[in-house]
C-alpha cells in the first residue's frame, strides 16, 4: 500500500491501481482531518498485520481502538 498527499479539490481515500492499493490524503486538510481520514481508510482496508513489522502492527492495533471527535 501507498500513501500519498496531494493538492487538489477532492476528498481524502483509496483507490486500486494495477493491483495496488494507494491512499490518497489531501494536503490541505489539517493535521486532525488527515488522522481522522488515515485511520478511517485503514479501517476499511484491513492491512494485513502478518506482512507488518512489530511496531506497525502494535500502532494499527491501537488506531483500530482509537476514536477521534473533531
Amino acid at each position: 500500500m501507498k500513501l500519498r498527499y496531494e493538492k487538489g479539490n477532492f476528498k481524502s481515500g483509496y483507490c486500486i491501481l494495477e493491483h495496488q492499493k494507494v491512499v490518497v490524503v489531501n494536503k490541505f486538510y489539517t493535521v486532525e482531518t488527515k488522522i481522522q481520514t488515515l485511520i478511517e481508510i485503514l479501517g476499511e482496508l484491513k492491512p494485513e498485520a502478518d506482512k507488518m513489522s512489530p511496531e506497525s502492527r502494535k500502532l494499527l492495533a491501537e488506531l483500530s481502538q482509537t476514536t477521534i471527535k473533531l
